[in-house]
């Protein structure tokens, strides 16, 4: 999004610098000194309190512990360190949190819910062995998609509905029917083009007709010509994991197969995809209560906590870290609202651990949750600032793809105006998100308002975020500049490490969202379908946030 322009009102932040230069108090050193040893013991319950005390070293001191457990708990799946949920270090990481939080005086419990474990027992192959031989390269070539099983020699078999050319837009529906598979031959490898239907539709109707294995290659149109390694779910939406192997490529190794199989010996080709697959594995919400604050009026704080392909410090490490942090040098408040502090799991697998803690609420509950905050990714090396809007593009499309009523949206808007407020002090651009492939996500979805940050993960940071933000075009992350997809969603490259994060990033954008809880945490409108801050004049955050958010 384009820099918020117009005449700026001289914050808080600024007002206090002055003051201190006008004092001459140029002993900056020992003022911070004695400012950090107020921390444990002061009532952090404005933002000119609570901001100095959210250091780079207390952040980064969570996050060397999260990599911590992740180095001492490898995944039973592929040996490398990892806190995916289903494993001892998403476990060992909800204990983590649960003891800190428990230390700092917050009610804890831990909410246990039930999904599909599902992880790769070795690194996936794919090539092709006749009437040439050729090797595809994983995550350039093709991507696994969540399946089981392997095929060797398998002849590919177009299946009906495939649009070659392609038409300027999206018109193929291949492989979305039964009837597209008439005249299948058992046994071969069922070739589909994209588009039309959930890809998990298009693996199930292959493997009703007997296919030994799946290739689903890009569609070819401007934009869909890449790999995209889609989710498998069925025509409910719901997640499905093929017995057979599916293959996601781009279009041009699609097409290559789909021209091979016109002629008189089609390709031949072998793929594996090596898993293990566990109904019913146990996975953890941690949730922490302050003890004060209206329970008719909840200010839920959440970042999710589990990682995705290894040790996942950035997603969602760093976000965890943020609200972990924040949540210790609250614990001397006593808020007008209700803070509940989430630390959900399974949100790499489909926002799981938010709705299954959604769907564990009465409609009384929910009710009286008035605002949602979401720290996800909060330390990227080659970053975007990104505050979520429901009314926002979403993070990888830049396309608007929902939208909310009023009482949600213009709600919503009371925090986010909140951390633009805090990047505009310290001469930092934003740019505004939807909340889609967020856990926030679910609270809009339940009438709940939400906001939050993130900086943006894998591929690609584009020329006009460089102009906003500094860096390099392409990965916000890994291995930059560069286009080569990142670390955090590609699996088999384990490198979303500590090394990945950037402790000056984490830092400021701690701050931003410290401003954001603070602030809800004593918004008397927090239940309404205001836009504007409401505060009780006798508290203390009145007096900062009134000279800082004037009515827009």
């Amino acid at each position: 999004m384009p820099k918020r322009l117009g005449l700026r009102r001289p914050r808080w932040w600024v007002v206090l610098t002055c003051a201190a230069v006008g004092l001459g108090l140029a002993a900056v050193p020992s003022v911070r000194a004695t400012a950090q040893t107020q921390c444990g013991t002061q009532v952090n319950d404005t933002p000119s309190k609570l901001l100095p005390c959210i250091t780079t070293d207390d952040l980064w001191n969570h996050m060397k512990k999260f990599q911590a457990i992740a180095d001492a708990n490898p995944s039973p799946a592929d040996g490398h360190p990892s806190r995916n949920s289903g494993e001892p270090g998403y476990k060992a990481s909800a204990d983590y949190v649960a003891q800190v939080m428990k230390d700092a005086g917050y009610n804890v419990t831990i909410q246990q819910y039930t999904f599909t474990y599902y992880a790769y027992t070795g690194v996936p192959a794919f090539s092709q062995t006749s009437p040439t031989s050729q090797g595809f390269v994983l995550n350039t070539d093709w991507g696994p998609g969540q399946s089981t099983g392997s095929v060797t020699g398998g002849i590919v078999q177009p299946v009906g509905g495939i649009v070659l050319p392609p038409t300027p837009t999206s018109s193929s529906t291949s492989g979305c029917s039964a009837s597209d598979f008439s005249g299948f031959t058992a046994g071969r490898v069922a070739l589909i083009q994209r588009g039309g239907c959930n890809f998990g539709v298009k693996a199930q109707n292959a493997q009703a007709a007997g296919a030994s294995g799946v290739i689903i290659f890009n569609e070819g149109n401007p934009g869909r010509t890449g790999l995209l390694i889609g989710g498998l779910s069925d025509a409910a939406g719901n997640p499905v994991i093929p017995a057979i192997p599916v293959a996601f490529t781009t279009f041009a190794v699609g097409q290559s197969l789909y021209d091979q199989a016109q002629q008189s010996t089609p390709a031949a080709v072998s793929l594996s995809i090596p898993a293990v697959v566990k109904p019913n594995t146990p996975d953890y919400n941690v949730i922490a209560e302050s003890k004060g604050g209206s329970s008719n009026h909840v200010l839920v704080v959440d970042a999710h906590l589990d990682a995705i392909y290894g040790a996942g410090m950035l997603d969602n490490a760093s976000g965890s870290a943020t609200i972990l942090d924040v949540a210790q040098q609250m614990k001397n408040v006593n808020p007008l609202n209700k803070l509940r502090f989430i630390w959900f799991g399974g949100e790499e697998l489909g926002l799981l651990g938010s709705t299954a803690y959604i769907n564990s609420l009465s409609a009384t509950d929910k009710s009286h949750i008035g605002y949602d905050l979401d720290a996800d990714v909060t330390a990227t090396p080659n970053y975007t600032i990104g505050v979520l809007d429901p009314a926002g593009p979403d993070l990888f499309t830049g396309t608007v793809s929902s939208t909310f009523p009023n009482r949600v949206y213009k709600a919503s808007t009371v925090a986010r105006d909140q951390a633009i407020g805090y990047f505009d002090s310290i001469g930092k651009n934003h740019e505004l998100f939807s909340p889609v492939g967020t856990d926030a996500f679910n609270f809009n979805q339940v009438g709940i308002p939400a906001s939050g940050l993130l900086t943006g993960q894998d591929c690609c940071k584009n020329q006009h975020e460089v102009d906003l933000f500094g860096g390099s075009v392409g990965n916000f992350e890994g291995n930059v500049p560069s286009f080569d997809g990142g670390c955090v969603d590609n699996p088999f490259r384990w490198c979303d490490n500590l090394s990945n994060n950037d402790p000056t990033v984490l830092t400021f954008m701690s701050k931003a969202f410290a401003t954001m809880v603070v602030q809800m945490a004593f918004d008397t409108k927090v239940m309404s379908a205001s836009n504007n801050a409401v505060y009780n004049k006798k508290l203390p955050v009145a007096g900062e946030a009134s000279r800082r958010f004037p009515a827009r």
